[in-house]
């Protein structure tokens, strides 16, 4: 018995990762697909937990190795999800939440060999995301108009996912996205633990 895959995408700002971290720290049974990335670490960022931190060089080897289910250039850093390591990790019956951008999920969507539930989480306003980005002060001004820009293009592709979501108040949308999780475990015959059903 196989887990199940969840794709969810956010323009940078949107408090994604803030979701994240409470919904996998609330759910057995779940996990993060640690993506591999050639941006430098964040204040706090640990290699191998939040990201696997590699230079351009071996990622690029990688993906010509046809060893990421999915891969993009976003901001300028390349970011990839390794197929071997999602399907070891829904092979033990876990769920999976693949954390990737807009182009990313294209990617898996158009691949088609592994199925997913896909959750678009959106900022309130665009305003609001720009005042949430000012408001971190881990980016330039340069950086966060390329990411404003950037959140223009990834809201248009907001119809493609199966669930929307919009990250007004932190804990509606937590209890939204474990919502489709949960769903998602009681359509595979799954209880809230995670453990499959007679």
């Amino acid at each position: 018995m196989s887990g199940s895959l969840f794709i969810i995408s956010a323009p940078s700002g949107a408090g994604k990762t803030t979701i994240l971290k409470r919904v996998l720290a609330d759910l057995p049974a779940i996990t993060f697909s640690v993506s591999h990335t050639t941006r430098p670490p964040r204040r706090g960022e640990v290699d191998g937990k939040d990201y696997h931190f590699v230079d351009r060089d071996t990622f690029c080897r990688l993906r010509d190795r046809n060893a990421f289910l999915e891969w993009a250039e976003v901001h300028g850093n390349l970011y990839g999800t390794s197929i071997e390591a999602v399907r070891k990790q829904l092979d033990t019956g876990v769920d999976v939440i693949l954390d990737i951008d807009t182009q990313g999920a294209r990617q898996v969507r158009a691949l088609g060999t592994l199925s997913a539930r896909s959750i678009f989480i959106a900022p309130p306003s665009l305003a609001e995301l720009e005042k949430r980005l000012t408001g971190r002060a881990t980016d330039s001004e340069e950086t966060i108009r390329l990411r404003l820009t950037n959140a223009h293009r990834e809201m248009a592709e907001a119809g493609n996912y199966d669930h929307y979501i919009v990250n007004d108040t932190l804990e509606e949308a937590v209890t939204m996205v474990r919502a489709v999780i949960l769903s998602e475990r009681s359509r595979n015959r799954r209880d809230l633990s995670g453990h499959f059903l007679p």
